[in-house]
């Protein structure tokens, strides 16, 4: 039985024909649809300043002392965990600084 002869050209433009037509339609649903770009905050710069924290063992603050005080907020620590028998620490605290208009 002979084969079918199979016109290699004729299926050749027929697929660049639809790829034709599938580009100019994405094309026309690409422009209708796009988006306005959302605009992005710029961050603020927050400003921090450092403390010292006297902490009880379930890590509540008992007290909070300036970043320069670090031997009184030291000697607090091991004041309270004598006179309580419950262990304190220090530890550095870093909080916002809030200005002022």
């Amino acid at each position: 039985m002979a084969r079918k002869v199979v016109n290699r050209k004729a299926l050749r433009e027929e697929v660049e024909a639809a790829e034709r037509a599938a580009e100019t339609k994405a094309k026309t649903t690409k422009s209708s649809s796009s988006r306005r770009k959302t605009r992005t905050k710029e961050p603020v710069e927050v400003r921090v300043k450092l403390y010292w924290g006297v902490f009880n063992q379930m890590l509540k603050r008992v007290a909070l002392y300036e970043y320069h005080q670090k031997k009184e907020a030291e000697q607090k620590a091991e004041a309270l965990t004598a006179s309580t028998k419950i262990p304190h620490f220090v530890r550095k605290i870093k909080e916002e600084v809030t200005e002022k208009a």
